[in-house]
């Protein structure tokens, strides 16, 4: 599997600009060149230079530590939207592809009563209701993100029950629990995987998008979400104010979307590239 990632040229990238991005995240502390909420009267509207990097905002506060600080606070909902997801997606779609029947009924209608709301309106409603903070976005677009989680868990469960050692196991005697996390989770891993680097970078967007609304993190706490809310007004005057939050947005989803297409190969069995 290694070796098929590293062959596969599109996930090479994906792998080294999310694992940058990772870092970048974890090592903020020590790589931000100032406080990213140190106001500075005398910076204001500063072109990027040797002194600001990317710049400075309407406050003077540097944009390359607010930048980082944000990437940070993106991929602390990403991972926190996404583990809340499994939490709640694995157990539901292991039990409703396993057991099937009246569970199987149940599961899939509350699924396709949410998969009718679009992830992003989904979110932002359940951030509306819930209130503005970056713990609650992570809450709201995790519990957005269960639908599609649990109809991944469930295709694959499905597809696993039919396999001839899960009916090896049955017939040796092992009890339903024993079955689904001994057999049918572990070789549904590979799938959820590919799903994972697919929902962070979603969940990246749309903790930029709740930022912007003013449903998630809140000013002065730098996320890319607020400061490109708050560069709105100065767009032609400080285009810097716009570029770098959100290229940052995109290279973060594109630096997981290539890894997942990457993943999704090197995981095939079948894959030769």
């Amino acid at each position: 599997m290694l070796r098929r990632l590293v062959r596969h040229r599109t996930g090479v990238v994906g792998l080294v600009l999310s694992a940058a991005l990772v870092l970048a995240a974890v090592a903020v502390p020590l790589i931000a060149p100032t406080d990213p909420a140190a106001v500075d009267f005398n910076r204001v509207l500063q072109q990027p230079s040797a002194s600001a990097w990317l710049g400075t905002d309407e406050l003077g506060r540097d944009q390359l530590s607010r930048v980082l600080h944000g990437i940070r606070a993106s991929l602390t909902v990403g991972v926190l939207s996404v583990l809340l997801a499994l939490v709640v997606s694995v157990p539901l779609g292991l039990v409703a592809g396993y057991y099937r029947g009246v569970v199987d009924s149940v599961v899939s209608r509350i699924t396709d009563t949410l998969l009718a709301f679009p992830f992003l309106v989904l979110a932002v409603g359940l951030a509306a209701v819930l209130g503005a903070s970056l713990l609650n976005a992570a809450i709201a677009i995790g519990v957005s993100q269960v639908p599609n989680l649990i109809r991944v868990v469930r295709g694959e469960t499905l597809r696993l029950s039919s396999e001839a050692y899960v009916d090896a196991a049955v017939a040796a005697g092992a009890r339903g629990g024993a079955v689904l996390f001994g057999h049918v989770l572990p070789n549904a891993v590979n799938a959820l995987l590919v799903q994972i680097t697919v929902a962070i970078p979603a969940a990246i967007i749309g903790e930029a998008l709740l930022s912007f609304l003013g449903l998630g993190v809140q000013p002065p706490s730098p996320s890319l979400g607020v400061m490109l809310s708050a560069a709105q007004t100065y767009f032609a005057q400080a285009p810097w104010l716009v570029v770098f939050p959100g290229l940052a947005v995109v290279l973060a989803t594109l630096g997981f979307n290539l890894l997942g297409d990457g993943l999704r190969d090197a995981l095939d069995p079948k894959g030769n590239r």
